[in-house]
């Protein structure tokens, strides 16, 4: 029997060539070098709640109801970090990190852009190009095109349909959010799949894409089946197709399956929307605090996933938010914010770069953090430490950037 184009991409998904054992083969392709991970939480999480600057007395004034109250030693306070700051309690799950050395924040972070909105600023975070709204490329995208030579994916993004940051002319893997990444999809149907394919007849480029990311979601669906597994119309903007942080946890889980089977991924995204808190923000218990416990089980979850000497997590978002909070108990549109690294190359167990406090004098328009470093400076020195980018490189990830040396502390030679 002579097979035309259209029958053999059609016999090739019937026979299961992109089943489970030949993806997970892949798991013995040794690693060059580490992976890193991206936790972006989409809405501007309130950095000075989970890094509780309890040593400088201006923070409980200038949040009257929802300061998170200094340490007692007890899990309704702030867990001591040192004398400038604490932990949120519902991090608690995270201090055993702190204390080994391999958690670390940076608190006074961000986009050099001023903009207050989550649409621009989102944007300028994920094409790596602040205060510039032009069609670009997501950075991460590029940034795979560097160590994949455009070829071999590299990235894995769980959770979102379609990120910006992971957008552009690099092949990149996307997986849905929760249980939906566990599902093959219609097309694992074979009456559907030869419907379909009769739809297509005569058009070989469309078929062929079209079952391509068929066996992708059926592949990735069986992946993570196999035993290994055990708002207001504002906020909704904010979350820009983010998942709530609640899920965070289980994308986390699927992405760490999905990147020690197939070692060829050494990029990962999550994000998750619900941190845009105006209203009833909370102090040590409330929304943020729900927020919170969800996203430090997401990095425990990493980290046992990421654990390698040159593995790294970072956490961001879009902006912080204003140090004071406001008439309805929450907090406002703010500029800098707190960032966090975690991994055993990591200077953890301290905070890294300039801090000058709360008073109105330090404050960005005398009511927000500054950003004293550019995100592009943490995100540089983790491509270089993680992923064996060279310097000349990280020009052509984040075009304009040059090198902060006052950054190069916070990993291990």
């Amino acid at each position: 029997m002579k097979f035309n184009r259209r029958q053999a991409i059609f016999q090739t998904l019937r026979m299961g060539a992109f089943s489970w054992p030949a993806i997970s083969a892949l798991a013995d392709t040794p690693s060059q070098s580490g992976r890193m991970v991206l936790v972006f939480l989409r809405g501007a999480y309130d950095g000075l709640s989970m890094l509780v600057p309890h040593g400088d007395a201006r923070y409980f004034q200038m949040r009257p109801t929802i300061a998170i109250p200094k340490p007692d030693g007890t899990l309704k306070t702030a867990l001591t970090l040192d004398d400038t700051f604490g932990l949120h309690p519902a991090c608690a799950a995270l201090l055993p990190l702190w204390q080994q050395g391999v958690l670390a924040a940076i608190p006074c972070a961000g986009s050099p852009d001023s903009s207050r909105s989550h649409f621009d600023a989102q944007y300028h975070w994920e094409t790596g190009k602040p205060g510039s709204s032009s069609p670009s490329s997501g950075w991460l995208n590029v940034l795979s095109g560097l160590v994949g030579n455009g070829v071999v994916q590299h990235a894995l993004g769980v959770g979102e349909s379609s990120p910006r940051i992971l957008s552009g002319p690099a092949p990149v893997q996307l997986v849905g959010n929760g249980l939906s990444a566990t599902r093959p999809g219609t097309l694992a149907e074979t009456k559907t799949r030869e419907a379909v394919l009769q739809l297509y007849a005569g058009h070989e480029k469309m078929a062929s894409a079209m079952l391509e990311g068929a066996n992708s979601r059926m592949s990735t669906a069986t992946m993570l089946k196999a035993p290994s597994m055990a708002s207001s119309s504002e906020q909704q903007a904010a979350n820009n197709g983010a998942g709530s942080p609640q899920g965070l946890a289980l994308d986390a889980k699927h992405l760490g399956i999905l990147m020690q089977q197939n070692r060829h991924l050494r990029i990962g995204f999550l994000s998750s929307g619900g941190w845009d808190t105006h209203i009833n923000q909370g102090s040590a218990t409330g929304l943020l605090a729900n927020n919170l416990t969800n996203l430090s089980n997401t990095l425990i979850q990493l980290r046992s996933a990421f654990s390698e000497p040159n593995d790294v997590v970072i956490v961001a978002s879009e902006f912080g938010r204003t140090c004071a909070e406001n008439g309805s108990r929450g907090t406002d549109h703010g500029h800098g914010n707190v960032m966090w690294l975690l991994g055993n190359r990591v200077q953890g167990g301290k905070w890294h770069g300039r801090w000058d406090g709360l008073a109105p004098n330090q404050l960005n328009e005398g009511r927000d953090l500054p950003v004293h470093h550019d995100f592009r400076a943490v995100f540089a020195q983790s491509l270089v430490a993680s992923l064996g980018l060279s310097k000349s490189a990280i020009p052509q990830v984040f075009p304009g950037y040059k090198w902060d040396h006052r950054l190069d502390e916070i990993f291990k030679v």
